[in-house]
């Protein structure tokens, strides 16, 4: 019996990643940066979880004669910090919404007594206002744990995020599912010995995705995933 549901949140709960590459571009923009990330590279760059190491990805491998900052963490910070600024703009204007059947398998989780939690690298101002707009200002009394940001040391592929998801939930691994869209998403959650489900997107459609339980285009056949997954819903 599964005890407990942990999702990722960008790519899995609503596709975000062109929304963060276009806020990206912006925060460079504001900055004076000529920098631009198109879709090509953004995906390169995807190879990398968390913003602000994206950022230092970009400049260590693709922008070689570009002269560091002395406080090239503050740096990065700042830019980032904006960044957040104009996609939770984005978010809150409805321009991203959760992806199909999302909203209603948190629904029928919840009603069945399921536990939902959240792992992800994303900060909680992102998770905060793409949750607020798909689910409502409630949303957080919908997850029992909400594993975001910088509350652990190695983001994935490293299955801290998971470790600590489920330590505050109480719950052993075999207790729990989780859903992915991104191989460093299922090597991080298979690493926590957790079983994975995954809905991939357009970046990630052609990742590598041995270990996972099964392998979704979305979830609109949602009476397909309850079937794969074993779970009887009310």
């Amino acid at each position: 019996m599964i005890k407990a549901i942990i999702f990722d949140v960008d790519g899995t709960l609503a596709d975000t990643e062109d929304g963060h590459r276009l806020s990206f571009n912006k925060a460079f923009a504001e900055a004076g940066l000529d920098w631009h990330w198109d879709v090509a590279l953004y995906d390169k760059l995807l190879k990398v979880t968390g913003g602000k190491e994206r950022i230092k990805y970009f400049v260590s491998d693709f922008l070689t004669d570009f002269t560091v900052p002395a406080d090239f963490d503050g740096f990065v910070k700042n830019l980032h910090a904006i960044k957040t600024q104009h996609y939770t703009t984005m978010i809150s204007e409805g321009n991203v919404p959760l992806r199909p059947g999302i909203k209603q398998l948190i629904m029928d989780a919840h009603a069945a007594g399921i536990t939902l939690a959240i792992a992800t690298t994303t900060t909680p101002e992102n998770v905060s206002a793409l949750l607020e707009v798909g689910l409502g200002k409630d949303w957080a009394s919908l997850f029992a744990a909400n594993g975001c940001g910088d509350i652990v040391p190695h983001k994935k592929p490293a299955p801290d995020i998971y470790f600590w998801v489920l330590e505050k939930l109480g719950l052993k691994a075999a207790d729990c599912i989780a859903l992915e869209d991104s191989e460093n998403g299922l090597r991080s959650s298979l690493s926590a010995g957790i079983k994975t489900y995954i809905t991939t997107n357009h970046y990630t459609r052609s990742h590598d995705f041995t270990g996972a339980a099964a392998v979704f285009d979305d979830l609109s056949d949602l009476a397909g995933f309850y079937q794969s997954v074993g779970l009887t819903m009310p």
